[in-house]
């Protein structure tokens, strides 16, 4: 599998975890830090495809910057345009980590999903 590009942010313990994870199983990655280089459009559609169109799923929604926007109650008659293209200028908005590459979408680090995804038996 070519490398994997994960997006994370450095004062996230989740984020911390899944580096340390990735590391501890020798999977091989490319990080970002996503505050500095959000996903861009291209890499929010291939998210946004793997999560079935779920917007939602791909917002940080416990974030400062995503109640201040109140995009609680602005997403679900928001466009799939718009909503990724506020992802794509705002890394916080962005549910982290991202993990990117090969057949591999994941967002949030779920150690079980990701045992699934990226370990070969």
């Amino acid at each position: 599998m070519s490398a994997l590009k994960i997006y994370t942010y450095a004062n996230c313990d989740t984020c911390r975890r899944a580096v340390k994870w990735l590391r501890a199983h020798e999977v091989a990655f490319d990080e970002h830090p996503i505050r500095e280089t959000a996903p861009t459009l291209p890499e929010l559609r291939t998210m946004l495809a793997a999560y079935s169109g779920e917007s939602r799923r791909l917002f940080n929604t416990s974030g400062g910057n995503y109640r201040e926007q109140k995009l609680g109650s602005k997403l679900p008659t928001m466009t799939e345009t718009a909503a990724l293209g506020l992802l794509a200028s705002n890394g916080n908005l962005v549910k982290r980590p991202f993990l990117l590459g090969g057949k591999v979408a994941l967002v949030g680090f779920d150690e079980k999903a990701w045992a699934a995804a990226l370990l070969k038996e």
